[in-house]
């Protein structure tokens, strides 16, 4: 008898969570900045990526996600990459 507890789950309930971010159908550009931003714009920019995380149902998902994948760039579940390095730490490569 197969035991199916042991199986992943299906891609789709993997990721479902997105279907309820606060953040689908907003211009992604809020949440990932362009080449060269710096300063005031790029400070405005995150703060307005981080109001739209900050009432999202499924910010601690996105974060959960954001950080086991060491995602390295944009606002995900209300941090920003650099938030993100400081919570995980520098990227240490075994065997070497």
């Amino acid at each position: 008898m197969t035991v199916t507890s042991r199986l992943p789950e299906p891609v789709h309930q993997a990721w479902d969570w997105q279907l309820q971010a606060a953040c689908r159908g907003a211009d992604e550009r809020l949440f990932f900045h362009p080449a060269g931003e710096r300063g005031q714009a790029h400070d405005e920019r995150e703060a307005a990526a981080k109001r739209i995380c900050a009432s999202c149902p499924v910010r601690k998902r996105c974060l959960d996600h954001s950080l086991a994948v060491r995602e390295p760039y944009g606002v995900w579940g209300g941090l920003s990459e650099d938030e993100r390095s400081a919570l995980l730490g520098p990227v240490t490569h075994r065997g070497r």
